[in-house]
């Protein structure tokens, strides 16, 4: 089972990053890789009550691998951390199969409160670098989150989202679910949000413009003055 586990999350970075030149470069050079491999010890550790050898188990992969993940949170298959250093996954974390998570991502609280506090990541979820998904909120399948995006609603099944707060943008996965958006971002700029409502207010100035010149060169529309009515002299009686 561990063999088998190795054997299709190598294949999954091999496949993906196309800097992955070998099987042994993966397993020697990618920290994700160890990460996810520490995190199935400390893992077992919790799930045995063993809390204290698995935090500390987990704290040793942290130092080595830059990648803090709880040892209570829940992993699938075939999970891809590229680069991975300032990785934070939560202790009620759960993440899907065939996720994809960048550098500096962060599965993290909204606030301090008791029991389910962490995100569930859908499958095939791919999460761009600096993004923070926060509260005990769902990212439905085949949903991506774009690079620093700052996460706290739900995202949809099949949706991108992107900016802070996350908004979700125009932009259909359903019929390519199996592509892949490096770093969570579509590669139509077209789709930010921000500069859509920017183009938008120059279009509408830009016609107001339009409109006013028109007002202003339309006949009988002179201007018209009016001449200041005379103040007549009194002279002074003697």
């Amino acid at each position: 089972m561990a063999f088998m586990f190795l054997r299709e999350t190598i294949r999954t970075y091999r496949e993906r990053d196309p800097a992955a030149r070998s099987t042994l470069e993966v397993i020697l050079c990618y920290p994700g890789v160890h990460a996810v491999i520490w995190h199935k010890l400390s893992h077992f550790l919790w799930q045995n009550k063993f809390y204290l050898l698995g935090r500390f188990s987990s704290h040793i992969a942290r130092w080595l691998t830059g990648i803090e993940i709880h040892p209570a949170a829940k992993l699938g298959r075939r999970l891809v951390i590229d680069h991975g250093m300032g990785v934070v996954i939560g202790e009620t974390a759960v993440i899907g199969d065939d996720c994809y998570l960048y550098h500096q991502v962060t599965l993290g609280v909204a606030r301090t409160m008791g029991g389910k506090r962490h995100p569930t990541i859908g499958n095939n979820v791919i999460i761009g670098a600096g993004a923070k998904v926060l509260g005990p909120i769902t990212v439905g399948d085949n949903a991506r989150v774009g690079s620093n995006a700052v996460v706290v609603d739900a995202v949809p099944a099949d949706t991108t989202v992107v900016g802070i707060p996350a908004r979700p943008v125009d932009r259909s996965l359903k019929h390519r679910k199996q592509d892949f958006d490096p770093y969570g971002m579509p590669c139509d700029d077209s789709i930010d949000p921000l500069l859509k409502d920017l183009e938008g207010l120059r279009a509408e100035l830009s016609d107001l413009e339009v409109r006013i010149g028109r007002l202003s060169s339309a006949p009988g529309q002179t201007r018209q003055t009016s001449a200041a009515p005379a103040i007549p002299r009194q002279t002074a009686a003697e």
